[in-house]
C-alpha cells in the first residue's frame, strides 16, 4: 500500500513515520514558543528562514530576528499578565520532489489572563516549508493567515 502525495509515492509506513515526526516537531515547537524560549524556538528554523504574518509590514527573516520577536511578545504578555497557548493541528503533509515538505495546518491561539477565563485569541492557517538539515526538520518558510483578517 502507498500513500499518494502530490509529488511522490510513500509507503504507508514511511508516510506514517514522517507524519508522526511532523506532529512531534510542532508539539515541541509550540511548547518552546509558549514558554518564551526564544532561542530554542528560533533554532527550529533555518538560518535564513522567513516568517510572514499579516500583522507585520514585512516578513521576519533569520533566527536572530525570530528570537527577538518572540522575546518582545513574551515580555508584552508577561506585562499584560496573559499566557498564550498555540494549538496546531489538522496537518496536511505534502512531501515534495526536492525533499522538502509543505505542511498546511490550522492553529488556534488561546489566551489565558491570570485569574481570568481562557478565550480563543486567534484562529489561523499556517503554511510551512520544512527542510532537513543535519537530519532535523526545520522551517524554511512560514506564512500565517488570520481568519479575522481575510
Amino acid at each position: 500500500m502507498t500513500a499518494q502525495t502530490e509529488t511522490q509515492p510513500y509507503s504507508a509506513t514511511e508516510f506514517g513515520a514522517l507524519y508522526a515526526e511532523i506532529q512531534q516537531f510542532y508539539a515541541r515547537h509550540m511548547h518552546l514558543l509558549d514558554d518564551g524560549d526564544a532561542d530554542a524556538w528560533a533554532a527550529g528554523f533555518t538560518e535564513d528562514a522567513s516568517f510572514s504574518v499579516p500583522t507585520l509590514p514585512a516578513p521576519v527573516v533569520g533566527r536572530a530576528g525570530l528570537a527577538a520577536a518572540v522575546r518582545r511578545t513574551a515580555e508584552a504578555l508577561a506585562e499584560a499578565g496573559e499566557q498564550h497557548r498555540h494549538w496546531p493541528g489538522v496537518f496536511d503533509v505534502r512531501p515534495q520532489k526536492d525533499g522538502s515538505v509543505v505542511v498546511h495546518s490550522y492553529t488556534t491561539v488561546f489566551a489565558s489572563p491570570l485569574g481570568g477565563a481562557s478565550r480563543v485569541h486567534r484562529v489561523c492557517t499556517c503554511t510551512d516549508v520544512l527542510v532537513r538539515e543535519g537530519g532535523r526538520l526545520l522551517v524554511k518558510a512560514r506564512e500565517v493567515a488570520r481568519d479575522d483578517l481575510r
